[in-house]
């Protein structure tokens, strides 16, 4: 088995992708946002961060969090908003013998990318590719049209003008008609 290496910053900032086990055709995330987002809040009372940007797409999501001083466990934070969004919705999705042997559901892959911001350009950079997401996978014309994004926050926090991106036409960003 692969020895994965993580790497743990006390009180760090952190760039995450979560992807659902099933990518294809799954609108699981945003089909059950609330669960998803019940999942966070329930989390982050016992277990803060704060939340500097998230994107949320039909089954993967990016985000950046910072972790409390001395705190280094966004691991344990990962797995309870995993678990909790699990056992919130219908177990409808095929099971493996590997899932059904460890007592899993099959709604998540089990590991997921994390990078550790070094620095204000790093970061960015990641908060940028976080919100241009939505128009990079075809979702809407214009960021401001997704729903589950902090773009609106950055819009209403003066970070983003509300037509940062322009209209999804621009070379490279996969929208045309």
């Amino acid at each position: 088995m692969p020895e994965y290496r993580r790497n743990f910053v006390p009180g760090g900032t952190y760039f995450f992708t979560v992807n659902l086990l099933e990518r294809r055709n799954n609108d699981l995330l945003v089909r059950h946002i609330d669960v998803l987002r019940e999942a966070v809040r329930v989390t982050r009372q016992s277990h803060p961060f704060y939340i500097a940007a998230w994107v949320v797409l039909p089954e993967h999501m990016h985000c950046i969090w910072t972790l409390p001083p001395g705190d280094v466990n966004y691991v344990n934070r990962w797995r309870l908003i995993k678990m909790r969004f699990s056992r919130a919705i219908p177990g409808t999705e095929p099971l493996s013998a590997s899932r059904l042997k460890r007592g899993e559901r099959g709604i998540w892959q089990r590991r997921y990318w994390e990078h550790t911001v070094r620095d204000e350009r790093d970061y960015a950079a990641h908060v940028d590719y976080i919100h241009i997401n939505p128009l990079k996978h075809g979702l809407v014309r214009r960021l401001a049209d997704w729903p589950y994004s902090s773009f609106h926050r950055m819009v209403a926090g003066g970070v983003y003008p509300a037509d940062w991106a322009g209209d999804g036409l621009a070379e490279g960003l996969g929208y045309a008609d």
